[in-house]
């Protein structure tokens, strides 16, 4: 089937669900419960699946917007309608006061972090006397449209699913968009995503604070649907629920999330009615079978269902690039007499360790610069340093007239310095134009409402289109909607390089780059080397194979224990004995 016309079909499947003849009411209960699960795993689909970060108390945030529109319907009289975006708002600020604090935690404390404040709500809102402590609120209104009450499941059923295709339509126009490729970079780690100019921990509130307000969504439905709360659909156990179901159904696809919602439900329901009969009164056997379940899924099906259904389906056809408007130039570097970047007194300490003793060089506009030395020499650090990915013990780093000495990478990304890693860090389930792209994320402006109603087309053709003219440039055009993990080592640093050029950057930091290339791929690499410093582009790259270094650079700067041992044109450090005997020994 045409996927353009999978989505339509299904809305129109789910609308005449409730008209049928002979639909049970369960069964449309059931479909009710199904549709309001769905949207708090839709938010976990961002926030765990493609944000990878994990939270176990979206159900606290239920609660919010539950209780929020509960209290304004019952004791201030307020249109259901009304309390909608006073809902969706107190919880918002909830999700960014919690996530202020929490997404800076990594590792297991993150969701440790998620634990605490979910079991500390579920527990406020049960002292709350204005909330009605654990017996709750009752004799809430339910919606009304135009007239018509949606008092009864075959109603509501309606909103509720139609919230559901909205926010899963919105956020599949989010995740296909910059906004959304830069949140699937969060996945491959903060140092590779900040490199190319990422406010990692902006989108990671981004990402948290929406999850929430879905949840929030889903709570606000919930009282209208119930007409009663009380704290019990809000607690830990609940959370754990919401994570399950985006697990089992796929954490990284949208519709793993409807999935893994009725999955989960609908074998809930299967086990209460089931149960009785083999267990007798043993109440937490569900409990039992989903944590089973989750084991099980997470050995054997870590994608998810959905994941697994996708493979079964026809492939989609490769997306086409169109024509757009070639975006920005950056004003290049002009080859004066002051040096593009100047490194002076460079020093890293790590405890008694000393990584970078002192070292200094400069670099000019246009110009091919090689750091070079044994392995374990301090290079890499020194990349990281002047990138800044890492702040020096002491000493500067000045590039464009800026001092960088405690910059950010991110900093240094959008004045105009790229880099590629000694470990290639690209994300492998992602396509390699996709991932080029993501290098252009500071050169492209649509923003996160833009992405969600689709209203950054033309931004996005133009990031495509550089991305795709860069992968041109590197000559892997034949490999662009191929997933990147799927290259060979050698191709993905070339892929890495179409990615740094995407920042149109001033000064190209190049950490190995020929590593695992063949001769001819390196001596294509060593010909587009050559075009960037014919077009005004500065490159500094580190490197061990001294036959590509010597016949490209213009100047060479050789490193031992940390050290500068040696530094000038290449055919001064061939002959060097420092150089010599730090590769070959003192015996050479």
């Amino acid at each position: 089937m045409n996927a353009r016309l999978a989505l339509p079909l299904a809305i129109l499947v789910a609308a005449a669900i409730p008209v049928l003849p002979g639909i049970p009411p369960f069964w449309i209960t059931l479909l009710n419960n199904i549709g309001l699960a769905a949207l708090v795993a839709l938010g976990l689909v961002l926030l765990t699946g493609v944000g990878g970060l994990t939270s176990f108390g979206q159900a606290a945030f239920c609660g919010f917007a539950a209780y929020t529109s509960a209290l304004l319907t019952t004791r201030y009289g307020l249109s259901p309608w009304l309390t909608l975006p006073v809902s969706l708002l107190v919880t918002g600020i909830a999700a960014l006061v919690l996530g202020v604090i929490t997404v800076r935690l990594s590792g297991h404390y993150l969701p440790l972090g998620t634990i605490a404040w979910g079991i500390s709500i579920y527990y406020l809102f049960g002292q709350i006397e204005m909330l009605g402590r654990h017996d709750g609120l009752s004799g809430i209104a339910p919606l009304n449209f135009f007239g018509v009450s949606l008092r009864e499941p075959a109603t509501i059923y309606y909103a509720i699913w139609f919230a559901v295709f909205a926010a899963s339509i919105c956020t599949i126009f989010l995740l296909d968009s910059r906004i959304g490729r830069a949140m699937r970079s969060l996945r491959g780690g903060r140092v590779a995503a900040e490199s190319f100019g990422i406010n990692t921990a902006r989108l990671k509130l981004i990402a948290f604070v929406y999850a929430a307000v879905l949840a929030g969504l889903s709570g606000w439905l919930y009282v209208h649907y119930q007409r009663t709360v009380n704290p019990t659909p809000f607690g830990l156990h609940v959370g754990i629920e919401y994570l399950f179901m985006a697990v089992l159904g796929g954490a990284g696809y949208v519709w793993g999330a409807v999935t893994g919602a009725a999955l989960v439900t609908l074998l809930k329901d299967i086990l209460q009615r089931v149960s009785p009969m083999l267990v007798g009164n043993f109440t937490q056997i569900d409990t039992i079978v989903f944590g089973v379940l989750l084991v099980l899924t997470l050995q054997f099906a870590p994608r998810g269902v959905w994941a697994f259904l996708r493979n079964l389906a026809p492939q989609a056809r490769p997306r086409t690039i169109a024509a757009a408007e070639p975006l920005r130039r950056r004003a290049p570097a002009t080859q004066g007499d002051a040096p593009l970047l100047g490194v002076t007194g460079l020093r890293k300490q790590f405890g008694g360790l000393v990584a970078v003793n002192d070292v200094s060089f400069h670099l000019k506009a246009g110009e091919i610069v090689a750091l070079i030395g044994p392995n374990g020499a301090g290079k890499s650090t020194t990349f990281n340093l002047i990138s800044g990915v890492a702040r020096p013990t002491s000493g500067s780093v000045r590039f464009a007239g800026h001092d960088l000495s405690n910059a950010s990478a991110q900093e240094c990304a959008k004045l105009g310095m790229a880099r590629t890693f000694q470990h290639v860090k690209l994300l492998p389930e992602m396509s390699v134009l996709e991932n080029v792209a993501l290098g252009a994320h500071l050169r492209g402006h649509a923003g996160l409402f833009a992405s969600m109603f689709r209203l950054d087309r033309a931004d996005e053709a133009r990031l495509l289109a550089e991305a795709a003219r860069q992968i041109e440039r590197v000559g892997l055009t034949e490999h662009m909607h191929k997933p990147a993990g799927s290259l060979a080592l050698g191709q993905q640093r070339i892929v890495e390089i179409a990615r740094a050029l995407c920042l149109d950057p001033r000064l190209l930091l190049l950490d190995e780059p020929a590593a695992g290339l063949r001769h001819f791929e390196k001596q294509n690499l060593a010909k587009l080397l050559d075009g960037l410093r014919q077009e005004g582009m500065s490159v500094l790259l580190v490197e061990h194979d001294m036959g590509f270094v010597m016949g490209l650079t213009d100047h060479i700067v050789v490193l031992d224990f940390g050290t500068k041992i040696a530094e000038g044109k290449p055919e001064a450090i061939r002959e060097n004995p420092a150089v010599l005997q730090a590769y070959l020994g003192s015996a050479a």
